[in-house]
């Protein structure tokens, strides 16, 4: 028989309240834009004292939880951390065309659109320098680049945190919370604040990408949480071999 771990001093941080602090601490990742488009705190200074000390205390509560608690909230982490990534390379790979669609000779068939013109942006944001720049420094480029995949990992335990669990939702899900994040951000002053017209043909391409996003976060993590199924609880007078 194969060893059932004790339910006995294992307590499950999975519940509303668990999932509320996780869901908060995972969106201060998309807060930064947010709150500096409100001009409430600049990224410079958000960044530094709120996403990253929120993050670090996020992986605290996860490792605890894995060595202390039941291991439902880690495992959720992880996989919506993962499932968040991958999520956000697909969509980065569907907008290729479109961003290189004169260097690839295709643009009589794709329209060319700056679709990663935003990211040197969020780099110089972060780093209190000049958002317009002539050439964005390397240092730039990456920040802004690991603040865009940050997105896409904390969307993913965002998502997670409201369904609760992968295998229990349909995929679909994902698409449907890719799609309101997106439209939600349209109607901030995010479109204007990086000098983005909203044609009809950049809110097509946008939420065709961000549905991609969907598609792939959905897929990901129903697959991640399938092939780790949470541990099996019994009480300890039950466990035996």
């Amino acid at each position: 028989m194969e060893i059932i771990q004790s339910a006995d001093h294992l307590k499950n941080h999975w519940g509303t309240t668990g999932r509320l602090i996780v869901f908060t601490l995972a969106s201060s990742s998309i807060a930064c834009l947010l709150v500096d488009f409100y001009k409430l705190c600049p990224m410079r200074l958000f960044t530094p004292f709120i996403f990253v000390p929120a993050m670090a205390v996020l992986f605290l509560f996860a490792v605890m939880d894995h060595f202390k608690g039941d291991g439902q909230l880690w495992r959720a982490v992880w996989i919506g951390l993962a499932g968040g990534l991958l999520a956000a390379a697909a969509y980065d790979v569907f907008r290729l065309p479109f961003v290189f669609a004169n260097e690839w000779g295709i643009n009589a068939i794709v329209p060319p659109m700056k679709l990663f013109k935003v990211f040197p942006r969020f780099g110089a944001m972060v780093l209190g320098q000049p958002m317009e720049q002539s050439s964005y420094p390397l240092s730039t480029q990456i920040v802004g680049w690991l603040y865009h995949f940050s997105n896409g990992a904390t969307f993913g335990v965002m998502y997670l945190s409201l369904i609760g669990d992968g295998t229990r939702h349909h995929w679909a899900w994902a698409v449907l919370f890719a799609v309101e994040l997106e439209l939600g951000m349209l109607f901030t002053p995010y479109p204007a604040v990086f000098n983005i017209p909203l044609t009809t043909r950049f809110v097509v391409v946008t939420m065709a990408a961000h549905a991609i996003f969907g598609v792939g976060l959905g897929l990901t993590v129903r697959w991640l949480a399938r092939r780790s199924p949470p541990t099996v609880l019994v009480p300890s007078a039950t466990v035996g071999v």
